[in-house]
């Protein structure tokens, strides 16, 4: 994401959010950094940044592995992340194609 973008919010992101982008605004969802209903539209690059760096540090307990949360956290990160593929899969988005296109 360039300097000067604004983010358009993970609900109106094309590749359904899932990207890193994406990725940073579930895990705030997941450790009650944000709730569930912001997507982030509208945000800029050092707003999105400094939810990154947040998110790292509430995964530091858990090296980032979501098996090693605790019970709630890892029920609510299934079901938000079971979610975001069934919404970005109806949206066209592609997990085969993506692995394709970063090789």
């Amino acid at each position: 994401m360039a300097r000067n973008k604004i983010y358009a919010g993970i609900d109106s992101d094309p590749q359904g959010g899932m990207n890193p982008t994406g990725n940073i605004i579930r895990d705030a969802w997941v450790f009650g950094l944000l709730p569930e209903e912001e997507t982030c539209a509208g945000w800029a690059v050092q707003g999105i940044e400094a939810l990154y760096d947040q998110v790292a540090k509430a995964w530091e307990p858990y090296a980032g592995i979501p098996s090693r949360l605790p019970p709630e956290l890892r029920e609510r990160h299934h079901r938000i992340y079971e979610e975001a593929v069934k919404q970005a899969k109806a949206k066209g988005w592609d997990p085969d194609g993506a692995l394709r296109d970063e090789a």
